[in-house]
């Protein structure tokens, strides 16, 4: 069974949206096509948060289905090392990123 990781995540003072959106185009989506453990993986502008949601504001949510959470957490870790030093160094701000793990409630 493949499990979900939503990620939030809010750009550090002084980000550029659309650089980051390059960044995530031009490399961040090519290292999850790199990965074997991620099934899909899509990066969403947030436009909208509705009321009662604590924690935010973010800028962005990112879907990323894989297939086995310990598995992937482990690829990460060696493939998209230098992409998210880059990420943290230059555009997301790491204290307002959230992670959230879920598993799909079959029909």
């Amino acid at each position: 069974m493949t499990v979900i990781r939503l990620v939030f995540a809010a750009l550090k003072p002084g980000a550029v949206a659309a650089e980051y959106e390059e960044f995530e185009r031009k490399v961040d989506y090519v290292v999850a096509q790199k990965m074997r453990t991620i099934v899909s993986y899509c990066t969403h502008r947030i436009t909208e948060i509705g009321s009662g949601l604590p924690g935010g504001p973010w800028d962005y949510v990112e879907r990323i289905e894989v297939t086995d959470r310990a598995a992937y957490q482990a690829e990460l870790a060696v493939v998209g090392k230098e992409m998210l030093d880059e990420l943290y160094e230059k555009y997301l701000d790491r204290s307002k990123t959230v992670s959230v793990w879920s598993e799909r409630v079959e029909p």
